[in-house]
């Protein structure tokens, strides 16, 4: 533990990044006693996009994400009304109206979160950090005004931002997630470039409510997701009305007289050239960290070339008194969870009698996408690669939720709400007692879903665990306690009742 005050500097830390990590770690610090200044400045994105206090979750994340997928959600349930009684017709969608709403919601945090800093003691500065030395950051504000601060601690929080393709005109013609949340105008005909949870995410909330969308996908994907489950959210969203240009990759975005961006691609696996012209482009192929400009070489932190990411143990980089927490770490998930518990535990251990390190093992996490995708530990791939096709079982499940089963609409041919539409995978460790280490769940509400069996993975639940639970009834739930089929059994796993 750090003893409080006891050198020669101007703070005890400094939290350098005002998102959901930096700002956990700030609070946690000052709560222990710890003198904590926290910086915080966003830099436009290229299409000129700026925002507040909090970072990406709350203002270009999942926030604005979540609540767009559930406008998406509302018009769907439309066909569900009125195949229960309710005598209603959707009018359409005011886009004004919901970017109005939900930037408001967004204003309402960002307010929220400095007065949380003063409230905690916490020195908030809206101004750029770049390091010095290893025990000086210079703050440069929005003015150009540079203020030297040093501190006996250092956490670097500055998380990361959208990439763009490499490709003529990406940037100057293309958006990304920074920007899709608060477009002033609807966008029109979409194109979403890379299958990434986040392309896969907004092209499902633009489809949902009403937008002509296009998914340009290189490879596979979600990468390092379950590539059955990733296959059968395509599926799903193709057939209600999403398209997928597969192996196929932007190589030039030029903008029309009219004001369309006409994209040329390639396909990857032929060669060959199209052109389409679309309203709107959103980029979603990656993240880097932002640590570009922030002379991580001055103090001596080493960091991945590639990415800008920097490795650590236990939040701990090279040097030792320079901390890194959130997307900014290497080979880490990038989720705000993980980036706030990190941020807390490492200020317990520093300046608390805390001794609990992160766990980055069995982290759950949600896929918005129209049917939502849970997930816990491993991919059905890891699983094989980890322990040998031979050693694992994959339980599997098909089934339509009771909710749904009233509605018999159809849309262009297509089951608004199809049979055995959803679906449930549990992945077992036979060598281990038929330990559950992969969890998967396809339908609505995952994360809601997902979340309790994170605790019962956590503590090393089994597949006889799941079997002697008792399932609640009528819900989706409850299928992860029946489950008896099998991957090798060949069994047809579709459901036919309740």
């Amino acid at each position: 533990m750090a003893c409080k005050g006891d050198h020669e500097y101007e703070y005890d830390v400094v939290v350098i990044g005002g998102g959901s990590g930096g700002l956990a770690a700030a609070k946690e610090a000052a709560k222990l006693g710890a003198k904590t200044v926290c910086l915080d400045f966003v830099k436009p994105s290229p299409a000129g996009t700026t925002w507040g206090l909090g970072g990406t979750c709350v203002n270009v994340g999942c926030i604005p994400k979540k609540l767009m997928h559930q406008a998406g959600i509302l018009g769907e349930q439309f066909s569900d009304a009125r195949e229960y009684g309710w005598k209603l017709e959707s009018t359409g969608h005011d886009w004004e109206k919901m970017v109005e709403q939900v930037q408001n919601h967004i204003g309402s945090l960002n307010f929220g979160y400095r007065t949380a800093l003063r409230e905690a003691n916490v020195t908030y500065l809206n101004a750029y950090g770049s390091l010095k030395d290893a025990h000086t950051v210079v703050a440069t504000k929005k003015n150009g005004t540079e203020q030297v601060i040093t501190a006996d601690k250092i956490v670097i929080a500055v998380g990361g931002r959208p990439s763009y393709p490499d490709a003529p005109g990406a940037k100057e013609y293309c958006i990304t997630s920074d920007d899709v949340f608060s477009l002033p105008k609807a966008p029109g005909k979409t194109l979403c470039v890379g299958a990434s949870y986040i392309s896969l995410e907004t092209a499902g909330f633009l489809t949902a409510l009403g937008f002509e969308t296009s998914v340009a996908i290189r490879s596979i994907p979600l990468r390092g997701f379950d590539q059955e489950v990733a296959e059968k959210i395509v599926s799903y969203m193709s057939t209600h009305g999403t398209k997928f240009l597969r192996d196929s990759q932007p190589i030039k975005f030029e903008k029309e007289e009219n004001g369309k961006i006409k994209v040329t691609f390639e396909n990857t696996m032929f060669g060959n050239t199209f052109v389409e012209s679309f309203d709107t482009v959103v980029c979603a192929v990656g993240r880097d960290a932002v640590t570009e400009g922030l002379n991580l070489a001055a103090a001596g932190v080493e960091f991945n070339a590639k990415n800008g990411k920097i490795p650590c143990v236990n939040e701990q980089s090279n040097v030792e008194n320079i901390y890194a927490i959130g997307d900014v770490l290497d080979t880490r998930q990038e989720l705000t969870p993980v980036a706030i518990k990190a941020g807390v535990r490492l200020m317990r251990r520093i300046y608390g009698n805390g001794k609990d390190t992160m766990n980055y093992d069995l982290v759950p996490t949600t896929v918005f996408t129209p049917l939502e995708y849970g997930t816990i530990g491993m991919s059905e791939e890891l699983a094989v690669e980890t322990y040998g096709a031979e050693n694992i079982e994959c339980y599997i499940s098909y089934f339509k939720p009771l909710e749904w089963a009233v509605n018999h609409e159809e849309h262009n041919g297509v089951a608004v709400r199809s049979d055995n539409a959803c679906f449930a995978k549990l992945i077992t460790n036979l060598a281990d007692d038929e330990r559950v280490v992969g969890f998967h769940y396809l339908g609505p509400n995952a994360g809601e879903i997902t979340q309790g069996y994170a605790v019962a993975m956590k503590m090393g639940a089994k597949k006889s665990d799941f079997n002697e639970t008792v399932g609640i009834h009528p819900t989706v739930s409850e299928e992860f306690t029946l489950m008896e089929i099998t991957k090798r059994s060949g069994v047809d796993p579709s459901k036919k009742g309740c």
